[in-house]
């Protein structure tokens, strides 16, 4: 089975200055030697950038994708159709936010989605469970 990082989670283990670091770190650890990492392209994305923003080293960024996640899960057709219904059904949540969630959702390996974002956890009628740091 697997668990999706959200980018929450991902910013929280890379910068220790980060108010979800000792969280993230203590989950994304634990989760290494059991579970399969994966991350949405929409959360690579989300990250990079602030790499780019000089939030966090690009180099560290890109070798926490290449070393700890299992795989990146594109953004298909049913993922943007399932992300639209997602968005349309809960309006506090943000098109990057229902994106990530619609690819946990339809992901059949995803047991959990690993988030610090609360407004996840209050979207119903996702097939795998939301767990939030913090």
């Amino acid at each position: 089975m697997a668990v999706i990082l959200d980018s929450a989670a991902i910013v929280g283990f890379l910068d220790r200055d980060d108010a979800l670091h000792p969280a993230a770190a203590e989950a994304i650890g634990g989760l290494l030697t059991e579970q399969r990492l994966l991350a949405s392209v929409v959360t690579f994305a989300e990250v990079l950038t602030g790499a780019q923003l000089m939030h966090h080293e690009e180099g560290l960024v890109r070798g926490f994708f290449a070393d700890l996640v299992a795989e990146v899960l594109p953004v298909d057709v049913a993922t943007a159709e399932r992300a639209a219904k997602l968005r349309a059904g809960h309006r506090f949540l943000r098109m990057p936010d229902a994106l990530i969630l619609a690819a946990a959702d339809l992901h059949p390996e995803a047991d959990a989605l690993l988030t610090g974002d609360t407004r996840f956890a209050a979207v119903d009628g996702v097939a795998c469970r939301v767990d939030l740091l913090g």
